[in-house]
C-alpha cells in the first residue's frame, strides 16, 4: 500500500497581508450593499460586475504569466484570495470555472494563439467558460461519452449533448470533451477537447432547475456545430489525459469544503448570542476540527500545484471529505438551532440554500464512488 503524503504549509506574512486586503475589500463591498453572503456562491452567485471588480484588483489569473494578463503570484496567494471570497459568500460564479481550470488548461496545453485570445480576458473578469464533460446517458462513466466530432474542411462538426453544465447560460465558450475517432477496447483513446462558442448556430442551452427553482445547471445540445481547427485544445486524441489534469484543479480548491461556510459562521454567531449548550458546543467543535484538517489538506494540494506536481489522488480525497463536511454543516444547524433563532431571516436564507443545494455536492466534480475509486487505485489497494 502506497503512502499518501500531504505536506503541512505555513503561509508567509506576505500572503497574510494579502488576506487582509481581500477582507477589507469584501467588507466595503458588503457594507455598500453590493452583495449579500450566500452559501454555494461559487455556483449560484453570478455577478458580472463583481467579477470585473476582482479583475481590476488583479485577483483573477493570479498565478499566470504577466504576458497573458496574470500576476505571476504563488499558488498560496491565489489560495487565500479564493478562501476569503468563499468564506464571505461573495458572488464569484461568473468567472469561477474559467479562472479555476480553463486558464490552467490553456497554459498547459493551449496554443499561443489560444493563450493570447482567452487568458487576458479571463483575468479581467470579462470572459466565462463552461465545462462540457458529463452526458445524459453516461452517468459517472465519463469514458462512455457519445458526443462526436467529425473532421470536415477547416475544422470539426460536433453532435451530442452535455448535462449538468454549470453556468453555460452565462458562459461565452465551453471546453467540450468529445469523441474524434472510433471507439476501441481502450475507451480513453480517441477523445479530444474542443472549444465551442456557445453563440454558434446549432447550440441550444436548456435550463435544469434545482429544488429552489434556481437555474445553475444546464443541458447543452449541439447539432452540427462547426468548430475550427484553431479551437482544438492540445492534441487530437489526448482529451482524456487533458481532462483528468483539468479535474485535479476542479477537485482540490477550498470551494470543496467552504460552500456552506457562511451558514457555519452564522450558526456560530447565533450560538454565541444565545449561549450554546454542551451538545451544540460539541457539534460545532467537531465541525471546526474537521474544517482545520480539510484546510491543511487543501493547502497541501496547493503546495503540490506550486511545485508542478499533479495532485489528482490527493485532490480526489479532499473533494470526497469536503463534500461530506459541507453537507453535514446544514444537518448540524438543523439539530442545534432553537426555533426563535431559526426564524431569523439571515439564518433561514443560508440554511435553506445549504440544504437545498446539498444533493448536488456529491455529484459535481465526480461522484463519491468515483473519487474513492481514484484514491483506492492511487494508494495501491485496487
Amino acid at each position: 500500500m502506497k503512502e499518501l503524503k500531504i505536506r503541512s504549509v505555513h503561509l508567509s506574512d506576505k500572503v497574510e497581508i494579502l488576506r487582509g486586503e481581500v477582507r477589507s475589500f469584501l467588507k466595503a463591498e458588503r457594507e455598500a450593499g453590493h452583495f449579500t453572503p450566500h452559501c454555494d456562491s461559487w455556483l449560484s452567485g453570478y455577478d458580472a460586475n463583481f467579477s470585473r471588480k476582482l479583475g481590476q484588483q488583479n485577483w483573477l489569473g493570479m498565478t499566470w504569466p504577466k504576458m497573458y494578463g496574470g500576476q505571476e503570484k504563488s499558488a498560496f496567494e491565489r489560495y487565500v484570495v479564493m478562501e476569503e471570497l468563499l468564506a464571505a459568500g461573495a458572488p464569484v460564479a461568473a468567472h469561477w470555472f474559467a479562472d479555476r481550470q480553463t486558464g490552467p488548461l490553456f497554459l498547459r496545453y493551449g496554443t499561443e494563439e489560444q493563450k493570447k485570445e482567452f487568458l487576458p480576458a479571463i483575468a479581467s473578469g470579462e470572459l466565462y467558460f463552461a465545462i462540457g464533460l458529463s452526458e445524459p446517458n453516461s452517468g459517472s462513466d465519463l469514458a462512455s461519452i457519445s458526443t462526436t466530432a467529425k473532421k470536415v474542411d477547416g475544422g470539426w462538426n460536433i453532435n451530442g449533448s452535455k448535462v449538468w453544465t454549470s453556468g453555460a447560460h452565462h458562459a461565452h465558450f465551453m471546453v467540450t470533451l468529445c469523441r474524434t475517432s472510433a471507439r476501441t477496447e481502450n475507451r480513453h483513446e480517441g477523445l479530444s477537447q474542443l472549444i465551442v462558442d456557445l453563440s454558434t448556430p446549432g447550440v441550444s442551452v436548456r435550463p435544469i432547475r434545482i429544488m429552489t427553482g434556481e437555474h445553475h445547471f444546464n443541458e447543452v445540445i449541439m447539432e452540427d456545430v462547426f468548430v475550427a481547427d484553431q479551437r482544438v485544445v492540445g492534441e487530437i486524441g489526448d482529451g482524456w489525459k487533458q481532462s483528468m489534469a483539468e479535474l485535479a484543479f476542479e477537485r482540490s480548491g477550498p470551494e470543496r469544503f467552504l460552500s456552506t461556510f457562511p451558514l457555519l459562521n452564522e450558526l456560530f454567531q447565533i450560538l454565541q448570542e444565545e449561549g450554546a449548550n454542551e451538545r451544540a458546543s460539541t457539534a460545532i467543535g467537531e465541525l471546526v476540527v474537521r474544517l482545520v484538517t480539510l484546510r491543511e489538506m487543501s493547502l497541501g494540494v496547493a503546495d503540490l500545484l506550486e511545485k508542478g506536481v499533479s495532485p489528482d489522488v490527493t485532490a480526489a480525497l479532499v473533494k470526497d471529505l469536503g463534500t461530506r463536511f459541507e453537507t453535514e454543516i446544514a444537518e448540524v444547524a438543523r439539530q442545534v438551532v432553537t426555533t426563535p433563532a431559526a426564524l431569523q431571516p439571515r439564518f433561514k436564507t443560508l440554511f435553506a440554500k445549504a440544504l437545498l443545494h446539498s444533493p448536488g455536492f456529491s455529484l459535481r466534480g465526480g461522484t463519491t464512488e468515483i473519487l474513492r475509486g481514484i484514491v483506492a487505485k492511487g494508494v495501491g489497494i485496487r
